[in-house]
C-alpha cells in the first residue's frame, strides 16, 4: 500500500513537472505538405514522434523474424533434439551402473549423435557392449567415439586396454598400454593396467622396472609390491640360472635387487645354487656364510655343508656357529659331511650321531651306514641302515599295501 501511495505520489510530481514544462515553452510543430498542413502543440508532437519511433522499431524486429523463419526452427529444433539427447544419456548412464546392459547401450548409442559429450556416449555404450560379449560391437563403438571427438586417443586407448584385459587379450593389451605410457608418461590408470598386464603374461623384467613408479605415485601398498618385487625376481633368477653360462645375467639380477630382498631365505637359497651350477662356488659359499649370520635357516645350513670350496675353513666357520647353537641337528650333519670332507672319520661320527640323538632322521642314518661301511664296521651300517629305511617308512603316507591275505 505504502509502495503505491508513493508511486501516485512521483506520477503526480512529474506531471506537475511536465505541465509546468508545457507552460514555459509553448511551441508547436507545423508540418506542410503541398495544400496540407497540421499543426500540433510541441508536446504532443514529440510524444507523436517517441510512439512513431517506438512503434517503428519493433516493426522492423517483426519482420526480421519473419525473414529468416527456417533458421529460427532449425535453431528451435536443435535445442530440443539437445535436450532429448541428454535425457537419453542421462538414462542410458544409469542403467549402466545398475548393469542393465541392453537398455544402457540402446539409450547411449541413440543420443549420441545429438550429445554435446559423444566421446562419453560412445565410450559408455562400448562398455555395455562388451558387457553382453558383444566384443565386436564394443569395437565398432570405440572406433566411433575416437571419430567422434579429436584428441580422445588416450580416452579411447585406456577404454581398449581395459577391455581387452578382460576377455584375456593379454599381449594386445600390453601392446596398447606399452603405446599409452610412452605417450603419457607417468599416467596413474596406465601403470595400473599395466601392472595387470605383466602379471597375466609373466613379464617378470617389466614388472621389477614398473615398481618403483607404481611406488612413486602410491599405487600400490608396501605389503603387495615386496610380494611382486619377491615373485619377480625369483622368477627371474631361475629363468636365468637354466643357462649356466649366463651367470652374469643371475649376478647382474642379485646387483639390483633391493636391499630388503637379499635377506629373503628363498632368494638367497636360489642364487646359491645358480651360483653353484654357474662354477662360482667360492661366491655361494660366501653368500650362505654372511646370509647365516643375518638369518639363520636350516636350508642354508644344510646347503652349506654340502659345499666343497675350502673344507678346513668352512669347517672352522660351522664349529664357531656350533658354539651358539649346540643342539641344532640340522648343522651337526652338515659338521658331519664338512668331516667327512676333512678325512675326519672320527669327528664325522660324532657330529652324525649327536643330530641323531637331537633329532632321529633317515639321512642321519643313511650318513652313518655309508660311514661304518667303509670303516669296516658292517654290523653298526646294516642297524642304521634299517633305522633309515623305518624311519622313512614313517614318512610316506598310508596307503594299501599286499599281504597274504590279498596278495
Amino acid at each position: 500500500m505504502r509502495v503505491l501511495i508513493l508511486l501516485i505520489i512521483i506520477g503526480l510530481a512529474i506531471g506537475a513537472l511536465f505541465g509546468q514544462l508545457m507552460q514555459a515553452f509553448p511551441g508547436y510543430w507545423l508540418i506542410r505538405v503541398g495544400d496540407t498542413s497540421v499543426q500540433t502543440s510541441f508536446w504532443f508532437g514529440l510524444i507523436l514522434l517517441f510512439a512513431g519511433f517506438v512503434v517503428l522499431h519493433f516493426g522492423l524486429r517483426l519482420l526480421s523474424r519473419f525473414a529468416h523463419p527456417f533458421s529460427r526452427l532449425k535453431v528451435w529444433n536443435s535445442r530440443t533434439r539437445h535436450r532429448n539427447a541428454t535425457r537419453k544419456t542421462v538414462r542410458g548412464l544409469v542403467a549402466l551402473a545398475e548393469g542393465r546392459w541392453k537398455r544402457a547401450e540402446k539409450s547411449l548409442t541413440h543420443s549420441a549423435e545429438d550429445s554435446s559429450t559423444p566421446l562419453v556416449n560412445y565410450l559408455s555404450a562400448a562398455l555395455a557392449a562388451h558387457y553382453q560379449g558383444r566384443f565386436e560391437q564394443a569395437d565398432t563403438l570405440l572406433k566411433r567415439a575416437h571419430e567422434s571427438t579429436q584428441g580422445s586417443e588416450s580416452a579411447v586407448g585406456l577404454v581398449q586396454a581395459q577391455l581387452m584385459l578382460d576377455r584375456q587379450q593379454h599381449e594386445q593389451a600390453l601392446a596398447t598400454l606399452t603405446r599409452l605410457d610412452k605417450q603419457l608418461g607417468e599416467h596413474p590408470q596406465v601403470l595400473k593396467l599395466l601392472k595387470q598386464a605383466y602379471l597375466a603374461v609373466n613379464d617378470w623384467d617389466g614388472l621389477r622396472r614398473l615398481m618403483p613408479r607404481l611406488d612413486k605415485q602410491d599405487l600400490i601398498s608396501p605389503e603387495e609390491k615386496k610380494e611382486l618385487e619377491q615373485r619377480a625376481y625369483v622368477a627371474l633368477i631361475q629363468q636365468a640360472a637354466r643357462n649356466p653360462e649366463d651367470i652374469e645375467r643371475v649376478r647382474n639380477l642379485w646387483a639390483d635387487m633391493p636391499d630388503h630382498l637379499r635377506t629373503d631365505v628363498n632368494l638367497v637359497a636360489l642364487y646359491a645354487e645358480a651360483l653353484i651350477a654357474g662354477g662360482q662356488e667360492g661366491l655361494a659359499e660366501r653368500l650362505l656364510r654372511h646370509s647365516l649370520k643375518e638369518c639363520w635357516d636350516s636350508r642354508l645350513v644344510l646347503r652349506y655343508g654340502l659345499l666343497d670350496v675350502d673344507a678346513p675353513r668352512q669347517l672352522v666357520y660351522a664349529e664357531k656357529w656350533l658354539q651358539e647353537r649346540p643342539n641344532d641337528p640340522d648343522l651337526l650333519l652338515s659338521l658331519g659331511r664338512l668331516a667327512l670332507r676333512n678325512a675326519s672319520w672320527g669327528k664325522a661320527q660324532e657330529y652324525f650321531e649327536a643330530s641323531q640323538r637331537q633329532r632321529p632322521s633317515g639321512t642321519v642314518c643313511a650318513e652313518l651306514a655309508r660311514l661304518f661301511a667303509n670303516l669296516g664296521e658292517h654290523n653298526k651300517s646294516q642297524l642304521y641302515y634299517r633305522q633309515s629305511v623305518e624311519l622313512l617308512d614313517r614318512s610316506l603316507p598310508a596307503l594299501p599295501q599286499p599281504s597274504k591275505d590279498n596278495a
